[in-house]
């Protein structure tokens, strides 16, 4: 009896999953970077450089993990519109992996995305629809979805389902490799910021299931949900504000946010932020963006509690994308001018913690 080679909706499907696994085999990892800190202070610092992603940024992970979840889910088919709602980051990876499945891709943004961003969803053949008030992304990204017969992606709700966090070269996963030979291979903290959740979650529940020490700290913006929800318990917190850090922060708690596996919570100006972000493209000589700074802020405080613990050990974050980005934003001094931002103050707080050790931010 001969085979049947009919043609099935399962051929697409089994050419996606192999059109983005080559993908993932042509991309070496992310490289883990030494910050340059004091050596008597005997802590070791790491960025996890995801700015080296084909798509420059850590949410190409993410992008990945929620295209495979969707088709294997059957809910992206040949033909299938995807719309997302996205500020930036998550939509240029998600405009990359729909070209390369021959997918249309609509990205629903609120107006005040820098247009760098913009043009980079564009140059991945990606749409751009905008709307006023951020909250309004998440029903109005929906609706184009139900009105085009696509589908919706819905990053903040799928992010922490859609990545297996017990391993399968996770982001977590590689960095506990990567600092397999460093001289304190179990950090003492791993600092991240949250957008959509999915990345804190991932660590956290790995983190847990291998039975490291490591603590988990996420840092969160002005205006942003997470930290006000953290402190409450409140799952449903809001602030209706959008953030100002692109990336991280968001105007209410998101689904994929797990608070439970979260074991500190930093709250972040952000004219520390992006004080911080100028100060590390200095350190490291490269030019890093807002949410890195927000990282470091964090990472720093921390730091200043273990020197003053008389703890040795290292700090991993997250260099989460590159600073070129925020040309016309955070590395414009007319921009940061224009929204009432002083960063002398917190200037001042990180020449003092790299003089002395100490923090006072």
């Amino acid at each position: 009896m001969r085979s049947c080679d009919r043609s099935t909706p399962r051929d697409w499907v089994d050419n996606a999953v192999r059109l983005i696994d080559a993908d993932t085999q042509r991309s070496a990892d992310t490289h883990l970077l030494r910050y340059p800190l004091p050596r008597e202070w005997d802590v070791q610092l790491y960025l996890k450089d995801e700015s080296t992603h084909i798509t420059g940024s850590l949410k190409h992970r993410l992008a990945r993990s929620l295209f495979l979840y969707a088709i294997c889910n059957g809910w992206v088919t040949e033909n299938t519109t995807v719309v997302e709602a996205s500020s930036g980051s998550t939509a240029v990876s998600e405009a990359y992996f729909a070209k390369l499945l021959g997918l249309d891709f609509i990205a629903v943004m609120p107006a005040s995305t820098s247009p760098q961003k913009i043009a980079l969803i564009e140059a991945q053949g990606g749409r751009c629809h905008f709307v006023e008030r951020p909250p309004d992304m998440y029903t109005e990204a929906a609706r184009l979805a139900r009105e085009c017969g696509g589908h919706y992606m819905d990053q903040f709700s799928n992010a922490e389902r859609a990545t297996d966090w017990r391993g399968n070269n996770n982001i977590a996963e590689s960095i506990f490799q990567q600092m397999v030979l460093e001289s304190h291979p179990v950090p003492e903290w791993i600092v991240v910021g949250a957008g959509t959740g999915g990345t804190s979650a991932t660590i956290g529940r790995y983190i847990r299931y291998r039975r490291h020490a490591t603590k988990l700290a996420v840092v969160d913006p002005e205006n942003s949900a997470f930290y006000g929800g953290y402190e409450t318990g409140d799952a449903d917190y809001q602030t209706g504000m959008p953030s100002r850090i692109e990336g991280i922060g968001r105007p209410r708690v998101e689904p994929s946010f797990v608070g439970q596996v979260v074991d500190r919570m930093i709250e972040v100006p952000d004219a520390a932020s992006i004080a911080t972000m100028r100060h590390a493209s200095k350190a490291i000589g490269r030019r890093v963006g807002g949410s890195t700074g927000t990282n470091l802020w964090g990472v720093f405080a921390l730091i200043a509690e273990m020197i003053a613990d008389r703890c040795s050990g290292s700090v991993v974050t997250l260099l989460c994308d590159g600073g070129d980005r925020y040309a016309g934003t955070y590395y414009d001094d007319a921009w940061i001018q224009s929204q009432g931002l002083d960063l002398a103050e917190p200037a001042a707080v990180l020449e003092k913690f790299f003089a002395t050790g100490t923090w006072s931010g």
